[in-house]
């Protein structure tokens, strides 16, 4: 079967799905299924079979929309915003730990989609290394290394599968430098802009590059694809914000936050990670495996392993405390980032899947994207967000979401000032 019968195939089977931010399920005998808050979704209608164009050496290709990619909508008057969950991975890349894979699974087992930042040079072989020139380093230089052809075919096969089931594919650009020495930091606007248009070039041309050539493309025209992007270390986030706004990104998750609203920041939605509790301590942390291992045995990775159990479960319970008080208070977005990693015996790969599956199945719970936060953000009324951000951390309205979003005051309550007396109308 030729690759473009593979693909548009894939995709009937796929089939999308337009629907509320909530995940996609079978329809009921009415051509909709109702979901826990009453809402309802429209039927998978299937993809056209004659969708698939080859963009430049087949390494991509346009399939029309994505699949189950959910339609956002406006909240109504005094309805309760969802709560929005977003796990994202840097430097996403299927390895021998096969974690890509795996968290795929558990994504969908789970109502799930998530963001995938690919690092440009995991698409690049060995070999072929002298085609990066970063800036400020010599040719050829990564901090992060390169790949090799299967490494590469891997990776395809779960960004491929990745995107027909909802998930976006970000990037985190490529050679990784950090610090003081022509890290990314000292970047110029010009400089990101070189960098950016790198990594789309070794996504582009991946089939070039490897020789792959009767390889099944990647079904997304990466161009419109790309939205959103974490930078390395969390470095150098001005000059890149100005950068990606020239080039139509939409959002950006490279500084630290408090959990509050998101608002927009260089003409981006700034949705960066977030502080949480680290249980035990008197502080709190980033939202991101690093930082916990950070704080728990340095910068080393095999740390003391009789620790490794506790730490995942430190990790777990931060995150799952920094969750509650969301949902219990000001339902804002809670942004959690991760690399797929076994540091500290993989305890923290344990301990975002334990929070996956204590998190993304509660009412009213949306485990998603960034692309499709920014979608539900843009389709917002801005008086709402407006509303929204002055909540503070852990905060809940005063008396309740009914009140506090409705378009007009709600009634006072029987026998306080300014109510009706018994009897009256």
């Amino acid at each position: 079967m030729a690759a473009t019968q593979r693909i548009a195939a894939g995709l009937a089977v796929t089939a999308t799905c337009a629907m509320a931010l909530s995940g996609c399920g079978d329809p009921d005998s009415a051509g909709a299924r109702k979901t826990g808050s009453g809402e309802k979704k429209a039927s998978a209608a299937p993809a056209p079979r004659n969708a698939v164009k080859l963009i430049g050496d087949g390494s991509t290709a346009f399939t029309g929309p994505q699949p189950k990619l959910p339609r956002p909508e406006r909240l109504k008057p005094g309805q309760r915003p969802p709560q929005f969950v977003v796990f994202s991975w840097d430097g996403a890349g299927e390895d021998s730990q096969r974690l890509f894979s795996h968290f795929r699974k558990v994504s969908k087992a789970n109502n799930a989609t998530m963001t995938y930042f690919l690092s440009g040079v995991y698409m690049l072989p060995e070999e072929k290394r002298k085609l990066y020139d970063p800036p400020q380093h010599n040719t050829g230089s990564s901090d992060i290394g390169f790949n090799d052809v299967q490494g590469i075919q891997d990776t395809v096969d779960q960004l491929r599968g990745a995107w027909l089931e909802g998930n976006e594919v970000g990037t985190h650009f490529n050679g990784h430098f950090c610090g003081s020495s022509g890290g990314v930091g000292q970047w110029s606007v010009d400089e990101w802009k070189s960098e950016i248009a790198q990594a789309k070039s070794f996504v582009t041309n991946w089939k070039t590059n490897t020789g792959l050539k009767g390889a099944d493309p990647l079904p997304f025209d990466y161009d419109k694809e790309l939205i959103g992007a974490r930078t390395p270390c969390l470095e150098g986030q001005k000059n890149f914000m100005k950068a990606a706004r020239e080039l139509g990104f939409r959002y950006d998750t490279s500084g630290v936050n408090d959990q509050v609203w998101p608002k927009k920041k260089e003409g981006l939605w700034d949705l960066s990670m977030q502080l949480v509790p680290v249980p035990g301590r008197s502080f709190e942390t980033l939202t991101m495996d690093y930082n916990f291992m950070v704080n728990q045995s340095g910068t080393t990775s095999q740390g003391d392993p009789s620790m490794h159990e506790y730490w995942g479960d430190q990790m777990r319970d931060g995150l799952l405390q920094g969750f509650d008080r969301a949902y219990e208070g000001n339902r804002a977005p809670l942004i959690i980032g991760n690399h797929f990693e076994s540091w500290n015996g993989g305890t923290y790969m344990r301990a975002i899947e334990e929070t996956i599956e204590s998190v993304c199945t509660k009412k009213d719970v949306r485990c998603v994207s960034f692309r499709q936060l920014a979608d539900w953000l843009d389709a917002q009324d801005p008086g709402t967000l407006d509303k929204l951000r002055t909540l503070k951390v852990g905060q809940a309205p005063k008396g309740g979401w009914a009140s506090y979003l409705s378009a007009r005051p709600a009634p006072a309550p029987k026998g306080v000032p300014g109510a009706p007396a018994a009897g009256e109308r």
